[in-house]
């Protein structure tokens, strides 16, 4: 159904044409699904991209065909691409929020994609509409049809991409990171409803992820990709029993899951040869300025008590706004010097809490004692001096990094703001922190646009840490991140916590993570803590049902070399 044949792609520069992908070939055959996985940069949304006819202005094809049931689509004039986009092929993108036009409805841009193919009305289409967000499994369809992007949260925005792609029932889906933004328990609903349009009018899906353990359970066929070069193909069990390339067996050893008991993830490394290896590297050594590490105390660094926060929305366009409460008084509490994981489905108030936590957000009530002060109540000038102390990691790097200015400028932001040495000193200090999050010094006079989703996160990683604060909250910071620099960037944060004592809020739907990097986890669900205790006790006995809904949603790929095992 898609084939595609020495496929190259290359950008445009001031130097000449700079090759991003070399003679790629694959193809998918009615009903197949293929995974396409590599590393942020490979190649894998570019190839993703040219299939579609979706080349940025400074991308050219040099060679190959993408031939959709025979046809070169690439040798087609832009009309009829248009009329093949969406009916024949269509493509989820990486990232819902900056796919979806701000100024309308979810509902008129799922019913426009409909519109546009099928003749059937506007009222047709709007009902149709709805039907594909109840089967997406939307929580409250009629609201999400009303309500503009900025209104949902990444998850729903992603699932609104999922409909939108599915719309009119096409041949061939190219799903591009289709469940990074998604939770575990919508995941595996998210990839039962690729599977059963897979089956149901036998599409062909291209699946591009970083996540090993999607491949696992849902691909037929893996091509693995590195730095634009096709490594291999294989079957789904071949490639996970006995990898043939030394990139793909240092990829899977470079994957958390649940009960791998490791205090460092394993990293990729290349040796002066070229040959990819994988590596545990052993914890940076503390530096010896930093002095002693001082003594536990019995005053967590952050504590939550009685939190509530609510929005008012409007359950149809004519009635009375309610109340939906978001944070539902939520208690915890963090100590020094350690890591709290935050769980729980999509919508059920984990980043609200984080927002909350670092003042974006006003609580309505209850108190936020950082290091004992109350700040849930202070006001901006009050709460300036805690700013230096508390940082954040956002969910989005597509939305949080300023497009206008350079890496270098994002980075040292803070610390102009906060008058945090002179030029040189925090030149230097962006550079290390550059290095510190597997980026070279040359991306500091680079735009965020330059950079993959991936590394864009590292931005964002690095920036957050410039001021040395005491407490980071982590919104997702790893969900954008393949397993290979997750991995580097995992290893980083607990290097980063010895070295500068500092404290974590790590909030996460990827549990494999959350139990790799957490001393304690709180399970939220509907704005709720419905179980808190120690990582130890939420992982291998955990109390509540909910909990254990959660645990039993994540793909398990297992012994990596012996087929597949239980979840």
């Amino acid at each position: 159904m898609l084939e595609v044949r020495n496929l190259s792609i290359a950008f445009k520069t001031s130097t000449g044409l700079k090759s991003a992908v070399r003679n790629i070939d694959f193809t998918i055959e009615p009903g197949a699904i293929l995974g396409l996985v590599g590393e942020s940069g490979s190649g894998k949304t570019i190839t993703s991209l040219g299939v579609m006819g979706l080349l940025p202005p400074n991308a050219v094809v040099t060679s190959g065909e993408v031939l959709v049931d025979g046809i070169d689509i690439l040798k087609l004039p832009p009309g009829d691409l248009r009329k093949l986009r969406g009916r024949h092929i269509a493509m989820i993108f990486q990232d819902p929020m900056a796919s979806l036009d701000p100024i309308f409805t979810c509902g008129d841009q799922i019913a426009e994609a409909i519109l546009l193919h099928e003749p059937i009305g506007r009222a047709n289409a709007r009902r149709k509409a709805r039907e594909l967000l109840e089967k997406v499994l939307i929580p409250d369809p009629d609201r999400a049809m009303r309500s503009y992007p900025h209104e949902l949260s990444g998850g729903q925005c992603q699932r609104i991409m999922i409909a939108m792609a599915v719309a009119c029932r096409p041949r061939i889906i190219i799903a591009d990171e289709p469940t990074t933004a998604l939770d575990v328990t919508v995941q595996k609903q998210v990839l039962e409803l690729l599977r059963e349009l897979n089956e149901e009018v036998g599409a062909a899906i291209l699946l591009i992820t970083h996540d090993l353990g999607v491949i696992y359970e849902v691909a037929d066929r893996v091509v693995v990709m590195y730095a634009g070069d096709k490594m291999e193909e294989a079957s789904t069990a071949d490639l996970f029993a006995a990898p043939q390339s030394d990139y793909s067996r240092a990829l899977i050893d470079s994957m958390p899951s649940l009960g791998r008991e490791a205090e460092r993830l394993p990293v990729i490394e290349r040796d002066p040869s070229g040959r990819v290896r994988s590596v545990r590297p052993e914890p940076r050594p503390r530096p010896t300025s930093a002095g002693p590490v001082p003594p536990e105390g019995d005053r967590p660094l952050l504590e939550i008590r009685d939190l509530c926060k609510s929005y008012w929305v409007k359950p149809s366009p004519l009635a009375m706004p309610v109340e939906m409460r978001a944070v539902d008084r939520v208690s915890l509490s963090v100590a020094p010097r350690t890591t709290l994981g935050l769980v729980g489905e999509s919508g059920c108030g984990k980043s609200t809490l984080s927002r909350a936590v670092i003042r974006l957000y006003k609580p309505d009530s209850g108190q936020i004692l950082f290091k004992g002060e109350d700040i849930a109540a202070l006001s901006d000038k009050e709460m300036r001096p805690f700013r230096r102390e508390i940082a954040m990691v956002f969910q989005n790097p597509y939305g949080s990094l300023n497009p206008r200015q350079t890496v270098a400028q994002l980075i040292e932001a803070p610390m102009v703001i906060f008058a945090d040495g002179d030029a040189i000193k925090r030149r230097g200090r962006v550079l290390s922190l550059l290095e510190a999050v597997g980026l070279s010094a040359t991306a500091a006079q680079k735009y965020p646009h330059e950079f993959s989703g991936g590394q864009r996160q590292r931005i964002a990683i690095a920036r957050a840490l410039a001021l040395n604060p005491s407490l980071v909250i982590c919104d997702e910071a790893v969900s954008a991140l393949d397993v290979s620099v997750q991995a580097q960037v995992l290893n980083l944060l607990k290097d980063l916590q010895a070295e500068f004592e500092l404290t974590y809020l790590f909030i996460s739907h990827d549990l494999s993570v959350v139990e790799h990097v957490s001393d304690t986890v709180a399970v939220m669900q509907k704005g709720r803590i419905v179980e808190y205790g120690s990582a130890a006790e939420i992982f291998g006995n955990p109390r509540e049902p909910y909990t254990r809904i959660l645990l039993d949603a994540v793909p398990t790929v297992g012994s990596m070399r012996g087929g597949k095992v239980a979840t």
